[in-house]
């Protein structure tokens, strides 16, 4: 049968914890940080899955086989008044580029925040991955320039915390 191959796209569960560190991992790898992965699959299960936690996570399958990921969770805007859906991670392995899956996981996540009357639906994009850029301005998506987004961590995270 000719056209595209079917795509699943499901919530993650408890036993996609393997895979989605798999993704995460080639994801690191793609964008040269794989030395920055601290992530082990007790830590995704317990700030994917465990009590109190707040990211959610997608599995997505092309004609059967295991493609990608997201990663969101829902923020909240003050100037809207109301709470948008930031997605954190979105990643599809190379073999299965250019089947559809990462359109479908954002149109998925894009429903997501309608029907839970997000304002907004957002993410980052590294400045040098010119085919995501390209692919997120063709989909009617608008670059933030005006903004700076801003990090703590490690040791410079505890030394600001410690005063």
């Amino acid at each position: 049968m000719l056209g595209s191959p079917h795509i699943d796209i499901r919530p993650a569960s408890v036993g996609d914890v393997a895979l989605i560190l798999r993704f995460i991992k080639e994801l690191a790898a793609y964008e040269k940080a794989e030395h920055e992965v601290v992530a082990t699959e007790a830590s995704l299960r317990a700030s994917l899955f465990g009590e109190g936690a707040r990211a959610r996570a997608l599995v997505c399958r092309v004609a059967g086989v295991d493609a990608g990921f997201a990663v969101y969770f829902f923020n909240y805007s003050t100037w809207q008044g109301r709470q948008g859906l930031y997605l954190e991670d979105l990643y599809v392995s190379p073999a299965h580029r250019n089947a559809g899956a990462g359109k479908a996981m954002l149109q998925y996540l894009a429903r997501l925040a309608l029907s839970n009357n997000c304002g907004r639906f957002e993410w980052s994009v590294l400045d040098w991955n010119e085919p995501a850029i390209a692919f997120y301005r063709s989909i009617g998506a608008v670059p933030l320039d005006e903004w700076v987004r801003y990090r703590l961590a490690g040791d410079a995270l505890a030394k600001f915390a410690g005063g």
